[in-house]
């Protein structure tokens, strides 16, 4: 019964991610949803609310890691894989964060694929596929 209820709570998890991809245009304030859905290499950046940008940046990379950790939580069950994830989630962010104001401000028209992919990568779950195998395989090592 313990494996059922583990399991769908990483149902929800799930479900959570997806939640936030399909309303994330009623969510979260990104004028670059639209923008790179459209003839971006051809265009200059939307102006933006910088402040409203990164605050909405943040919101929803806590909400990806908080459903990312319960997915850990719930596949290992140890303490220490969650704080180290937590510690890692936090450099990533605060890394990828600096690089995306970096690049924000001095990319020209038409250079805006690290944009993308920097940003891409503090809204989606990435972390957590790259994280998951991780932690598996130092779990099996660590076993033998």
């Amino acid at each position: 019964m313990k494996v059922v209820l583990r399991v769908f709570v990483v149902f929800l998890c799930l479900l959570g991610f997806a939640f936030i991809r399909f309303r994330e245009s009623e969510l979260f304030y990104d004028p670059l949803i639209q923008f790179f859905k459209s003839n971006y290499q051809r265009m200059m950046l939307p102006d933006m609310e910088m402040w409203k940008f990164y605050i909405s940046l943040f919101f929803r990379y806590l909400i990806n890691m908080l459903l990312s950790l319960m997915i850990l939580w719930m596949a290992f069950k140890e303490r220490g894989i969650v704080k180290f994830a937590l510690l890692f989630y936090g450099i990533i962010f605060a890394l990828l964060a600096v690089i995306l104001s970096i690049l924000l401000n001095t990319q020209g028209v038409g250079e805006y694929l690290p944009v993308f992919y920097v940003r891409r990568f503090l809204i989606q779950p990435i972390l957590l596929f790259m994280l998951l195998p991780a932690f598996y395989y130092y779990r099996k090592v660590s076993n033998s």
